[in-house]
């Protein structure tokens, strides 16, 4: 939808008396994420940046952030309000490691079949992730792992 963009994760309830949310981070290392000076809400299909006063941890995958101009009267707006950033902000991965929008129309070659057909999209399941191949006969699913 936002192609500059990656999503974030999302602000999940109210927490406090001051303005503030609690907010869960959709990421492998949310630590990298906990000096952030701002964020982008997509806002009826716009993406309206908000800067941040504070960041807590809360755990592992969940952050409480105040954010600047928003107090106890008008906190409320930003529930369920789905978090984006720049994919410049993304950090550097290592080894093997991509994040999924980088495979996207990739080839997918079998070693015995030959041409699969491209990534077109990556489906994320509570189990695993899978490729989501496609192919003239149809779709083919694989998983990442």
């Amino acid at each position: 939808m936002f192609s500059d963009f990656f999503y974030l994760g999302k602000v999940t309830k109210h927490f406090g008396l001051i303005g503030e949310v609690s907010v869960f981070i959709d990421s492998d290392e949310p630590q990298k994420y906990y000096n952030m000076e701002s964020v982008f809400f997509d806002i009826e299909g716009e993406l309206i940046p908000f800067f941040i006063e504070n960041i807590k941890i809360k755990s592992n995958n969940q952050l409480i952030i105040k954010f600047a101009d928003v107090d106890e009267n008008n906190v409320n707006q930003l529930i369920g309000l789905e978090m984006y950033q720049p994919k410049t902000m993304l950090p550097e991965l290592t080894g093997n490691k991509f994040y999924y929008h980088e495979v996207l129309h990739f080839e997918v070659i079998d070693e015995q079949r030959g041409k699969l057909g491209e990534i077109n999209e990556i489906l994320e399941y509570p189990a695993q992730a899978v490729f989501s191949i496609l192919h003239p006969k149809g779709e083919i699913l694989i998983p990442i792992v």
